[in-house]
């Protein structure tokens, strides 16, 4: 019992020297809600559209997505970021793919654009090799939504697989905050 208690006890500081010493990503935090959207940074490669800024974005909602094109998280997600790139481009939805590699094969723009095009990804991709955009947002997670509103803040983020619904809801309700009022 004692020799239990002793190497929980060792594992424990081990792991708290370690995480403490290393500054572990685990307890960073990322981008804010509400706070104002990194500008897109160090991007290596614009693909499937010219060089795009968060400045020039503005009067739009935006989709930022975190990915990468063999994590299997992030095509999990990707019919779904597709699906509302398609039905709500022309409402002022821009998605924007963040393409960050994992593995260093998944540096190659060769191997990005094959990816592309083998999944039909049509909205802009930026292949952010050196993690710079990745580091703007504080981002740690692959596949990571942001959601930034017509004046430019993160107003929604999801990290992971699911909550689809939700989602798509806050893409509606910012597209329709957009909208002109009508006069009553």
């Amino acid at each position: 019992m004692r020799t239990t208690l002793r190497a929980a006890l060792a594992a424990l500081t081990i792991g708290a020297v370690y995480f403490v010493g290393t500054g572990a990503p685990a307890f960073s935090q990322t981008a804010a809600t509400g706070a104002a959207a990194p500008e897109f940074t160090g991007i290596n490669q614009w693909l499937n559209s010219q060089p795009l800024s968060m400045k020039d974005l503005r009067g739009k909602v935006v989709l930022v997505d975190f990915w990468t094109y063999s994590c299997i998280n992030c095509l999990n997600t990707l019919p779904h970021v597709k699906q509302w790139y398609d039905k709500y481009k022309d409402q002022g939805l821009v998605v924007v793919g963040v393409h960050t590699p994992e593995y260093a094969f998944e540096k190659s723009t060769a191997n990005v654009q094959e990816a592309l095009k083998r999944l039909d990804v049509r909205y802009p991709v930026a292949q952010d090799n050196s993690y710079a955009t990745w580091s703007a947002f504080h981002n740690q997670f692959w596949p990571a939504l942001y959601l930034i509103d017509t004046d430019g803040r993160i107003v929604y983020q999801h990290f992971g697989e699911g909550r689809y619904a939700e989602t798509e809801a806050a893409i509606q309700k910012l597209l329709a905050d957009r909208k002109p009022q009508k006069p009553a």
